[in-house]
């Protein structure tokens, strides 16, 4: 596996919307109880009751999504935890999802794979247009798992859906383009960007069927939204083609 550390593409302007997708998400995990090291007589299971809460309320759950309403709170949930009773609307909660993750090694692989491919997908389309593409490619990758696992009530957290758009974009509107990364964990080499963007969605097809927590269906999903925005854009003429600093 190569591990991306900087994309050669060069870019017209400073990435705002990128730097401030990463500065949201940054300040929404700190500010989170999955952050909290708890407080002084706070018991291992009222942070977990806490953190667990968090998670039921503001992650996308398959079910809620489909059915498109609230479901019951896990009685498991409800019986060790006894949480103040709250109101979801499970259409906002693909949003809210975008920007919660479940750890530090999360977020911090989700922001390092913004910071580098996002700044010139955003160049390339325009704040205002990347910024609803991002959002656009989560939805469809957070609808997307949703589809496939129809009954699960396990929450879908994190930024990946999003930001594996990003990078089926990329990968379709700068198919030329390198990158400096790790191989071998520790040697750096210059590589074309296509194969760092290859391996990743090859990672998440063979890792479908996986007993762990990561919600690849979800990357895949998000990958080829990604992808078909990109020759949409490439065919339509939709790139930003001014350098003129504005939102447009």
């Amino acid at each position: 596996m190569a591990l991306p550390l900087y994309d050669n593409q060069p870019t017209r302007r400073a990435p705002l919307v990128t730097y401030l997708l990463i500065a949201v998400n940054v300040v929404v995990f700190l500010l989170s109880p999955i952050a909290s090291i708890g407080h002084g007589g706070e018991s291992r299971l009222q942070r977990n009751c806490e953190q667990t809460t968090f998670l039921l309320k503001y992650g996308a759950i398959p079910k809620e999504m489909i059915d498109d309403r609230q479901a019951p709170m896990p009685d498991e949930v409800a019986s060790a935890c006894h949480p103040a009773p709250y109101h979801k609307r499970p259409w906002l909660s693909a949003l809210s999802s975008m920007f919660l993750h479940g750890g530090v090694t999360h977020i911090l692989g989700n922001m390092v794979y913004l910071f580098i491919f996002g700044a010139a997908t955003e160049d390339r389309l325009g704040r205002l247009r990347f910024l609803l593409f991002y959002l656009l490619v989560g939805y469809i990758a957070a609808y997307g798992f949703a589809v496939t696992y129809p009954g699960s009530m396990t929450p879908l957290v994190g930024a990946s859906g999003a930001i594996a758009g990003v990078l089926g974009s990329h990968l379709v509107l700068y198919p030329r383009s390198k990158t400096i990364a790790l191989v071998l964990s520790f040697l750096p080499f210059r590589l074309p960007s296509w194969t760092l963007l290859v391996q990743f969605f090859v990672f998440q097809w063979f890792s479908l069927g996986d007993q762990s927590q990561t919600a690849y269906v979800a990357h895949i999903y998000g990958f080829v939204a990604g992808m078909i925005c990109g020759l949409l854009v490439r065919r339509g003429g939709f790139a930003r083609k001014s350098a003129a600093l504005s939102w447009r």
